[in-house]
């Protein structure tokens, strides 16, 4: 038997290959909070616009548009960007409530702080309703309805901003920091001739 795996989720994972600078985790630890849905978010809803995040806004860019280029393949003249950026704050017996991203392209969640061990980010499938749902004796990528991936210090996720993740509840002492961003397109998207084409600026 021969089992093709068609239209895939594309998650992108990227690795920070240095740590945090003194005046990136000053901003990240100062930045004004309040309350979300399960845990804190900050104030600020485009951070990386700041001048202490200007380096760690290139990396994120720069992965983006690496998984831009190699999951989507634009023959157009298209362009990436950044669009809002904020901060998420998970203390012990907290946690993000499941949500998508309205009005983005691809979205990213970078931690700044995380236990590799014991912090997850958990993705979901297709959640419509399902007639018949057979059991399995175990899980695999045909079967599953969500994934978890392991969130640690320096990881970043990409992903289609339709796809709805969470994060369950936090069983340990250390703050789970991550800063998540939205991105949308700019240029000519689609063909005239098709009618399809879309002239986006920023």
């Amino acid at each position: 038997m021969n089992i093709l795996t068609l239209f895939p989720t594309a998650v992108g994972k990227f690795t920070l290959d240095r740590e945090l600078t003194k005046q990136e985790l000053e901003y990240i630890e100062k930045a004004e909070r309040r309350p979300n849905q399960g845990n804190q978010t900050s104030v600020k809803n485009y951070v990386l616009k700041d001048k202490p995040l200007k380096k760690l806004n290139d990396f994120l860019l720069d992965s983006t548009n690496k998984y831009f280029s190699e999951v989507y393949r634009p023959k157009d003249n298209v362009k990436i960007y950044i669009t809002q950026s904020w901060l998420n704050y998970t203390e012990k017996n907290q946690y993000h409530h499941k949500h998508a991203h309205p009005n983005s392209f691809i979205s990213g969640v970078f931690y700044a702080s995380g236990d590799v061990t014991k912090d997850k980010i958990h993705f979901y499938g297709n959640e419509l309703y399902k007639q018949i749902k057979v059991e399995p004796t175990d899980y695999n990528l045909y079967n599953s309805e969500s994934w978890w991936l392991e969130a640690g210090t320096g990881i970043l996720y990409l992903f289609p901003s339709s796809l709805t993740h969470m994060v369950t509840t936090l069983d340990h002492e250390q703050t789970r920091v991550s800063l998540s961003f939205n991105t949308f397109l700019k240029g000519t998207i689609g063909e005239n001739h098709n009618l399809t084409e879309l002239l986006i600026e920023e």
